[in-house]
C-alpha cells in the first residue's frame, strides 16, 4: 500500500492581489501553521515530499522537508488552477466549474484539465514509489479535483467545507493505482 498526504497550504498573503498571486508567500500566521501541519506529520514515516512550485504549497512542507532532511520536489502539474484574471465573484466562478467540469474563462483552466493533469503526475508517483509513504504539497482546488476523481461524490459543497482550512491534511491509501481510502487528518479553519 502507498500512503499519499496532501497538504493544502497554510494561508496566504494575497493583500496585493494585482500582483502575481502564483507568487504568494504565507503569512506570519500561516508560517506558525505551516510548523503545525509538519510536526503533525513527523512521525508518519515520510520517504518523499513534493510540491507544487508555489511558494505557498513549498513553504507549507519546507519544515517537514528541513525536520527530515529529505529535498522538496516540484511537481507543475500540482499547482493551483489557473483562472485567468482576478474574481471578484470567486464562490460563484466555483459554484459554476464545480457543475460544469468543462467550463473555463480565457486564459485559465477548466476543473476537468486540473484534474486530468493532476491525476497524471499523481498516477506517475503512484509508480515510482509503490509502498511508500509521500507528501504532497499543494492547493484546494487542485487536490479537490483528486479527491473527485476517486471520489465522485466530492463535489461543490465539499470544496466550499474546505475552502478555510489552511492548511489541511488529507491521506489518500493506494493498492497499486486503486485509491481504497479517503481520510482527512489535520485541518485549521482560518
Amino acid at each position: 500500500m502507498t500512503t499519499v498526504y496532501f497538504v493544502r497550504h497554510a494561508q496566504p498573503d494575497y493583500s496585493a492581489h494585482h500582483e502575481d498571486t502564483e507568487q504568494a508567500s504565507l503569512t506570519p500566521q500561516g508560517r506558525i501553521d505551516a510548523q503545525k501541519a509538519c510536526a503533525f506529520l513527523a512521525d508518519k514515516k515520510i520517504d518523499a515530499i513534493f510540491s507544487s512550485p508555489y511558494p505557498r504549497a513549498k513553504d507549507t512542507v519546507e519544515p517537514l522537508s528541513k525536520a527530515l532532511g529529505l529535498p522538496v520536489q516540484f511537481e507543475e502539474d500540482f499547482r493551483e488552477r489557473a483562472i485567468g484574471v482576478w474574481l471578484e465573484d470567486f464562490d460563484g466562478y466555483a459554484q459554476r466549474q464545480w457543475s460544469d467540469f468543462s467550463y473555463k474563462i480565457s486564459g485559465g483552466e477548466s476543473l476537468q484539465e486540473v484534474q486530468q493533469r493532476s491525476t497524471a503526475a499523481l498516477e506517475k508517483l503512484l509508480t515510482a514509489y509503490p509502498n511508500k509513504s509521500l507528501v504532497i504539497g499543494g492547493h484546494g482546488t487542485c487536490i479537490s479535483t483528486l479527491l473527485h476523481f476517486y471520489d465522485s461524490s466530492f463535489g461543490y459543497q465539499d470544496f466550499q467545507r474546505i475552502v478555510n482550512w489552511m492548511p489541511w491534511i488529507v491521506q489518500l491509501t493506494f493498492d497499486g493505482l486503486c485509491c481504497k481510502e479517503i481520510k482527512t487528518l489535520f485541518k485549521i479553519e482560518k
